[in-house]
């Protein structure tokens, strides 16, 4: 006797339908001369380089930071030892907000969720014996993005390098922390000036600085859709560029430097299609819309992790499996940098070991899978492409809506865009909680009496003498360094942010002087003030 068996429904994050196969009638209006082209060519749907990982493997740039500098300083060449290529350092959320250790609003916070950094002589410690010339960097930092730069170009200076010899990466998308994050400190109109003033300067100083990581990865995280992190990052970046060319900027003067932080969780093949409809769009956000010339102005530099969202408190383990995955659909997206989340990320900040698994889980992605052997393994399946095709369609519709909020950085002053992310985040936790989308170990699969809780999980511990000791040598080096030369140097920054010029040569100056962070972020908020959240519902 046959049973009848009914198919499922499947309905991607994005709102796109999948059908059970694909054929060649879904791709009747796909031109694969105008919609696919060739690898590292115009539009780069199938990746940025002629030979992509064939020639070089991504970079694997763990997410790393905690407790005091010294501490940071040693992970960071922990993980150096054990392969990794590139440093991406987390920031404390004092540090994040502009408060030194010692501020009363610190209180609890202090190298908890990343490193903390009052003044230069931090920067010197994080990154001593690391050559600043060796080592590409990013730093995951916003509001306070200037003066965390200025003072990587100081110890680059203390070391005798030349600043067009480093690279690095300030993340300095402050929009999205009004979006999605909530580091912000100044009012809107202020905190672009600063992501403006730091490419500006970058563009002409330090010409191998990426100014700006334009990032959909914490707007997904805070819960919007697949297709409103694309269209929400490439709002970004089309609002980030007409900033500077208001500013005087040819756009092939900065554009090949900015670069992308997204995330990859979720359905491997929405992914996929995501990434490759975004290097397409934005190629020709570039040309058409802001003239473009140089290739490299068109190219979506990615960089690709999985979000600590995906991963799971319920049996840990099984978020070591998600990280695998994570890993081969950022491969297959066609990441040039990627970072992973690690298997305790649920609980804690990573430990060594949980970090070293993800490190090896990106080695072996790389050089054991296969998925390196050639160039988007999966172009021209019926699938990707139609699938590719509605992501574009689903993005454009998106950046539509933008528009009718009154463009991204308007849709943000309103609160309206914020209002949007916070809606879709309750109705995936409301699919995660029916069960329609599923999470094994959570609502599918779950062991019974607590089989699957890991019985010798290492967590990191947040050590109150971390705080004792950022403040006592903050207090130190309050007393040892000239008073004068401080005053002096955040009375010129505060005249400075008064004027309309670029902030970045005083705030060059106040760090040389080892003013602290907190004096320097305090000196700008006495002109700039402090943003006020909009709420809506």
């Amino acid at each position: 006797m046959t049973r009848d068996r009914k198919t499922r429904d499947v309905v991607l994050h994005s709102g796109i339908p999948v059908r059970p196969v694909y054929g060649p009638e879904d791709l009747a209006s796909f031109d694969p001369a105008r919609d696919l082209g060739v690898p590292g060519e115009y539009p780069f749907t199938r990746g940025i380089h002629p030979e992509m990982y064939r020639a070089r493997v991504w970079t694997m740039r763990q997410y790393v930071g905690f407790g005091t500098p010294a501490e940071s300083n040693g992970r960071f060449k922990y993980l150096m030892s054990h392969g990794q290529d590139a440093l991406n350092v987390a920031f404390d959320l004092p540090t994040q907000l502009g408060l030194d250790s010692d501020d009363p609003r610190a209180a609890g916070e202090v190298g908890r969720v990343g490193m903390a950094v009052d003044s230069l002589a931090d920067m010197e410690e994080a990154f001593d014996g690391i050559a600043a010339d060796q080592v590409s960097v990013s730093f995951t930092i916003n509001s306070m993005a200037a003066i965390v730069q200025a003072m990587y170009l100081v110890v680059a200076e203390k070391q005798g390098i030349r600043w067009d010899r480093i690279v690095t990466t300030p993340q300095n998308d402050i929009l999205k922390e009004f979006v999605a994050r909530g580091t912000w400190v100044y009012p809107v109109e202020p905190s672009l000036r600063l992501v403006a003033d730091l490419a500006e300067f970058c563009a002409r100083r330090a010409p191998r600085v990426n100014p700006i990581s334009i990032c959909g990865y914490h707007i997904r995280e805070a819960g919007c859709t697949t297709a409103q992190e694309m269209a929400y990052g490439l709002a970004m970046a089309a609002a980030y560029t007409e900033l500077l060319l208001r500013r005087g900027l040819p756009v092939d003067d900065f554009a090949p430097r900015l670069s992308f932080n997204f995330t990859c969780w979720g359905k491997i093949f929405e992914e996929v299609a995501k990434f490759r409809a975004g290097r397409r769009l934005y190629a020709r956000m570039m040309k058409e819309r802001f003239g473009a010339k140089n290739p490299k102005s068109m190219m979506f530099r990615s960089l690709i992790g999985g979000g600590g969202s995906a991963f799971t408190v319920q049996e840990p383990e099984n978020n070591i499996v998600r990280g695998a995955y994570l890993a081969l659909t950022a491969a297959l997206s066609g990441a040039q940098t990627m970072a992973l989340p690690t298997y305790d990320e649920a609980y804690t900040i990573p430990s060594s070991k949980a970090q070293l698994i993800a490190l090896r889980t990106m080695q072996i992605c790389a050089e054991e899978s296969g998925v390196a052997d050639t160039v988007d393994p999966l172009g021209g399946s019926y699938y990707v492409e139609a699938l590719t095709q509605a992501m574009e369609g689903k993005i454009l519709e998106e950046l539509a809506h933008v528009e009718t909020l009154g463009g991204f950085v308007e849709a943000v002053k309103s609160g309206a865009l914020q209002a949007e992310v916070a809606r879709e985040a309750y109705r995936f936790e409301q699919k995660v909680l029916s069960g329609e989308i599923p999470k094994v170990g959570v609502n599918r699969h779950v062991a019974q009496d607590g089989a699957g809780q890991s019985q010798d999980l290492e967590l990191y511990r947040a050590d109150p003498k971390v705080a004792e000791a950022q403040v006592a040598k903050l207090e130190r080096l309050r007393r040892e360094r000239d008073g004068r030369a401080v005053a002096s140097a955040l009375d010129r920054l505060r005249d400075a942010a008064r004027g309309p010029g670029n902030l970045m040569e005083p705030i060059l100056e106040a760090v040389r002087a080892y003013a602290t962070l907190g004096e320097m972020a305090g000196a700008l908020k006495d002109v700039f003030g402090e943003h006020k959240e909009p709420v809506r519902f």
